[in-house]
């Protein structure tokens, strides 16, 4: 059965508050488990706690902070199996965050 990553996305001060969103995303969860399509998620750390790789030219180099300054930041994801990619998307439009930030939903590759 295919594989698809959801990735959530938050807008840059403008995301809802844990006290707000929680039960939702409890629900949503405990869904995703119920039916026996959640296979990983989890919640990333903000932007400013990010540290960026690059190497040019053979030389290594670290900067503090995200890649590239945007309106929306990646939130975290779900990683789930399901029968195809219209299954995938009505998991994708359920989750609490889709009303707020938009849900990237992308197939996995595997080898």
């Amino acid at each position: 059965m295919p594989k698809y990553v959801m990735l959530t996305y938050l807008p840059v001060g403008g995301e809802p508050t844990p006290e707000e969103v929680g039960a939702r995303w409890g629900a949503y969860h405990q869904a995703l488990k119920d039916a026996g399509v959640l296979v990983a998620n989890a919640g990333l750390a903000r932007t400013d706690m990010a540290t960026t790789v690059r190497v040019r030219d053979e030389e290594t180099q670290i900067t503090d902070g995200p890649f590239a300054e945007t309106k929306e930041f990646l939130a975290g994801f779900f990683l789930i199996e399901v029968d195809d990619l219209d299954a995938a998307l009505k998991w994708a439009a359920e989750m609490p965050n889709s009303s707020y930030g938009p849900v990237e939903v992308r197939p996995v590759w595997s080898a």
